[in-house]
């Protein structure tokens, strides 16, 4: 787990404020060493969780009293979430590490919601009390609401995650990016009505923000992960929700993990009012919004505070499950080690990629392990693609798998040559990795219909 990175951006400028979440950073820090010790016993756990639920406890109260003495505006909502922390999610948490004997699996939850907690609320509540706040969207002409809303999406990632963001699209109804971890939230408003808001991170994108957090490389999503990002997000939407009125989140009901089968299934049943898809650094991310629940309590994995730890476990054991699907194989075929090393990075992960870096080598993998596609260079030494797809073609135990040239020459000409060889399709080495990725993704959709 390492340790929790403290850094200068979590500043506040206010010194004995700073200096009491770098105190809460380095109790939560003595807590994550505590757990990763062999020896370690129940009562220093306990005791860890003790100073620590003590300082967050005494902090709130010294940060409550400063606002009021400066007169912050917002003092009130503040306070709720100050009280939303205190009086509900730690005594929650604390009877489940009662319930579990302070087992290593209660006291990561417990962490994990702490680490989340903290850095989302030292991200947008507490920046706001020295000014650094976002401004509220209030009184918008309905045809500018969903700029509006793009706008602070982006102003929050770059304030929560310090990650430029750009829209890519208007209209997400859940389609494929990557893999992914979905947070889906069910609200009532103030009139009662029913808000489903959905957030969706890709995989790499995630394990990005975690790394930052946790001044660490973080390779994949664990519990830990898991509940980090839940409380991210809680505290990502109650920011959304005091810049953007418009959005009437007024008390959390309940809250699932899906995954990318029952997010798509929902979208396919009710398409949200509101759904956009950012770009961020290395990932994507998607929010979505709609004034009903579309899940109807079927599909998805409740967490609440009674069984977060069993929900979470289910969740990950389900993603588990479809990663351990047997995959569909791809054999990449490249005289360059740096295109073979680009198309694995990019496939890994969806596909089962094996390599070759001549014909011959590949007409010898084909004949071992079958793939379902082969990404054939067209210029290589000896013999070239041409000559590779003829062999192929030539052996009736193999002539019928698909064949996609990849070639780095895009001309009129060049592009009349390879087709006149009927392979599946052609790929320019020079197109984005989004766009090969997307190329291959709609082949096989397409076979498989």
């Amino acid at each position: 787990m390492n340790q929790i990175a403290w850094k200068d951006s979590y500043k506040i400028g206010v010194d004995f404020i700073d200096k009491e979440h770098q105190t809460l950073f380095a109790r939560m820090n003595k807590l994550l060493k505590i757990i990763e010790e062999e020896e370690k016993s129940e009562w220093a756990c306990r005791e860890g969780v003790k100073y620590l639920k003590s300082h967050a406890t005494e902090h709130f109260e010294h940060e409550e009293a400063y606002m009021q003495s400066i007169q912050y505006g917002e003092y009130e909502v503040h306070k709720r979430l100050h009280d939303n922390f205190r009086y509900k999610t730690l005594p929650a948490l604390e009877a489940e590490m009662e319930e579990a004997g302070y087992s290593e699996e209660s006291i990561r939850h417990f962490l994990g919601v702490c680490i989340g907690w903290v850095i989302g609320h030292t991200q947008t509540e507490d920046q706001a009390i020295v000014g650094r706040t976002m401004s509220k969207w209030v009184n918008i002409p309905h045809e500018e609401e969903k700029e509006a809303l793009e706008a602070a999406i982006i102003q929050l990632m770059q304030e929560m995650f310090h990650l430029d963001a750009q829209l890519i699209s208007e209209q997400y109804a859940g389609e494929d990016f990557g893999k992914i971890i979905c947070n889906r939230f069910f609200y009532r408003g103030r009139q009662k009505e029913k808000w489903e808001v959905t957030i969706v991170f890709e995989e790499r994108l995630l394990l990005q923000i975690i790394s930052g957090i946790l001044n660490t490389e973080y390779k994949r999503v664990d519990d830990m992960v898991i509940n980090v990002i839940r409380y991210l997000s809680r505290q990502f939407l109650e920011k959304l929700r005091e810049s953007f009125p418009a959005i009437d989140l007024l008390e959390l009901e309940k809250e699932c993990l899906l995954t990318h089968e029952q997010l798509s299934n929902s979208f396919a049943r009710e398409q949200p009012v509101c759904s956009l898809l950012f770009h961020a650094k290395d990932g994507y991310f998607a929010f979505s919004a709609a004034a009903k629940d579309s899940l109807r309590g079927k599909l998805a994995s409740v967490v609440d505070p009674q069984n977060a730890m069993a929900a979470v476990k289910e969740y990950l054991s389900k993603e588990n499950a479809e990663q351990e699907k047997e995959k569909l194989k791809i054999l990449v075929v490249d005289d360059s080690e740096f295109m073979r090393t680009r198309m694995v990075k990019l496939l890994e992960g969806h596909y089962d990629l094996t390599e070759a870096a001549s014909s011959v080598s590949a007409i010898k993998m084909i004949a071992k392990n079958r793939p379902n596609l082969v990404l054939l260079d067209y210029e290589m030494p000896v013999c070239d693609g041409r000559q590779a797809l003829e062999m192929i073609r030539s052996d009736e135990d193999i002539a019928d798998i698909p064949v996609m040239f990849l070639t780095g020459r895009g001309d009129k000409e060049s592009v009349k040559k390879v087709m006149a060889l009927k392979p599946e399709g052609y790929l320019l080495k020079t197109m984005p990795d989004e766009a090969i990725k997307k190329s291959i993704d709609d082949f096989f959709a397409k076979r498989n219909k």
